[in-house]
């Protein structure tokens, strides 16, 4: 069951800044305008996908037919049919992009992580088949095997929050998003990566920017100096794949039901909207002791 007092918070956010968004874009976006306004409004739909990534419910055709038509009219008196609604879902994604952006990131600490996930649109079996994403989708290698689809760049600081994100296909590199300025915008100090990230090039780039790449090493490569809080932190660069877990098992940013490319965006963009709403989030705990006049971080 969902609470009806998240059900709230989460449609005064979400109305307050579709209201603003609307009011700031109203005398500039081209395209013809409906003759009248839908019934339903930006913010329900937007309100009803996010409730979605946090219900459980695997399957939203499931979830909208049978829980909010059934259980949720008082919350949402004016609902339409479920074809509607993904036409109006879909008309949603650029206030719903942008909310992502502006409302629904952390602030860095100072101390991050980065890391990227494979988001598969098909099974393995079915890439030669796979229609919907002819032209967009790649086939890439992780350390779980090969896969199709996208990639998802996060960086996360302490507290479990998302600062940044980046879609890529599939076969990109994991260091090219760190070449993108607007990726690393908000990212200051330290950011702890695996050894998919290690460039020496890219390191020296970084620091001329006020940011610290730190990475494992690899099994060939020569042991480097580092201060024993980095090298503590850098075990527990693990937080970050627990986000990643959170994300695919309870937010749902990745299924292989997908019919159109913006059905992917919107179902992406939402689920790292919902994660920002969880009650909980992976996070670190520090505290400091002293062993040989050394101050260290755990």
């Amino acid at each position: 069951m969902i609470n009806f007092d998240k059900i709230t918070d989460i449609f005064c956010v979400v109305d307050e800044f579709c209201t603003n968004f609307h009011q700031s874009t109203q005398s500039f976006i081209i395209g013809n305008k409906p003759k009248r306004p839908p019934t339903m409004t930006t913010s329900e739909v937007v309100t009803i996908y996010l409730l979605f990534h946090l219900s459980g419910f695997r399957c939203f055709k499931h979830f909208y037919l049978y829980y909010v038509l059934k259980h949720m009219k008082n919350e949402f008196p004016n609902t339409v049919s479920y074809n509607r609604f993904v036409e109006l879902m879909q008309s949603a994604i650029m206030p719903l992009t942008i909310f992502a952006k502006t409302c629904c990131l952390g602030k860095c600490s100072g101390i991050s992580f980065i890391d990227s996930t494979p988001i598969r649109v098909c099974k393995n079996k079915r890439i030669k088949r796979n229609k919907v994403f002819k032209g967009f989708a790649t086939t890439g290698k992780s350390t779980m095997g090969w896969f199709h689809g996208f990639k998802l760049h996060i960086i996360i600081n302490d507290k479990g929050e998302i600062i940044s994100f980046a879609i890529t296909q599939a076969n990109v590199d994991d260091r090219e998003p760190l070449k993108n300025e607007g990726f690393l915008k908000a990212v200051f100090g330290k950011i702890f990566g695996d050894k998919g990230y290690i460039s020496q090039k890219l390191q020296q780039i970084l620091f001329v920017d006020g940011i610290h790449l730190i990475t494992t090493i690899r099994n060939n490569m020569k042991n480097s100096l580092m201060t024993m809080s980095d090298k503590m932190l850098l075990r527990k660069r693990s937080v970050i794949e627990t986000v990643n877990d959170e994300l695919k098992n309870i937010c749902q940013v990745e299924h292989s039901r997908h019919r159109s490319v913006c059905n992917f965006i919107t179902n992406l963009i939402a689920g790292i909207i919902a994660y920002h709403f969880l009650p909980k989030k992976p996070s670190l705990k520090f505290g400091t002791f002293k062993s040989n006049q050394l101050t260290v971080f755990y």
